[in-house]
């Protein structure tokens, strides 16, 4: 795998909290700044291939098929309109729960798959399902690093230990090398009291790997999946895009000073 691709999953065992939104939207806005980016959908609700741009129901092969090892990646990538590739999903990725158990190596599928396209591009981003289920634990093993996508509630911190939890087993048992790439707070309300002190709890735990950019509650974001479109490409002038576009821009100031001091 080369080091220039960052692979990462952007997950969260809570469901709600914007994961899919970040995916399809990261991806556009890694695109526009002409980055090549892949979007791994690893949930069998599809929303990020339908998100994309991309019909779920009329889709000849998906994720399944490459996790099964009936298919490669270049075989099944779907190219969204933004300017990114899709590994696309359907509800036929339910199954691949079950059948994975008594496969050799389950948990390494996505990552051997991966390795065969990841020169082909500069980001990898994995869109996993709301659960820590054995596909998440594929995104996980795939990745070099997790973003993790929340709102700023009450039960929030709540989850988040939990998954904090989760990564720590996986880079015990199977990917010594994951780490948190950062945490990401969306839907946020600058004026909601709960939302600040959550925010201000974040920022005491885990300092700068919490996202400076804030994805704010908006409209036109929320509106932006029904047209089968990322808020880049449905209203480019939109809060909800330039914040997107604004996280990428921290991403890659991120990943430059690290490759620097490196």
């Amino acid at each position: 795998m080369t080091t220039t691709t960052r692979i990462i999953a952007i997950t969260n065992q809570k469901g709600g909290v914007g994961k899919t939104t970040t995916g399809v939207n990261l991806a556009a806005s890694l695109a526009a700044t002409h980055r090549r980016v892949l979007l791994v959908d690893l949930d069998p609700q599809g929303n990020a291939t339908m998100g994309s741009g991309i019909d779920k129901r009329s889709l000849p092969a998906t994720v399944y098929q490459v996790l099964l090892g009936e298919k490669e990646i270049a075989e099944v990538k779907q190219r969204a309109a933004a300017g990114y590739d899709v590994l696309p999903s359907n509800r036929e990725l339910a199954g691949a729960e079950v059948e994975l158990v008594d496969i050799d190596r389950r948990e390494t599928r996505l990552k051997e798959a991966l390795q065969t396209v990841a020169a082909d591009y500069d980001f990898i981003l994995i869109d996993c399902p709301p659960a820590l289920n054995l596909l998440t634990v594929n995104g996980l093993t795939a990745a070099q690093a997790v973003m993790i996508p929340m709102q700023c509630e009450y039960y929030a911190l709540e989850g988040l230990s939990d998954l904090v939890s989760t990564i720590k087993r996986v880079r015990e048992h199977l990917n010594p090398d994951l780490e948190i790439e950062g945490l990401l707070r969306t839907m946020y309300d600058p004026r909601n009291t709960l939302a600040q002190q959550v925010s201000a709890q974040l920022m005491q735990h885990f300092g700068d790997k919490v996202y400076r950019t804030v994805i704010p509650r908006n409209v036109r974001l929320a509106e932006a999946p029904s047209h089968g479109l990322p808020a880049l490409e449905f209203d480019r002038a939109s809060k909800g895009a330039q914040a997107y576009l604004a996280l990428a821009g921290e991403m890659l100031n991120r990943s430059a000073k690290a490759s620097r001091t490196t």
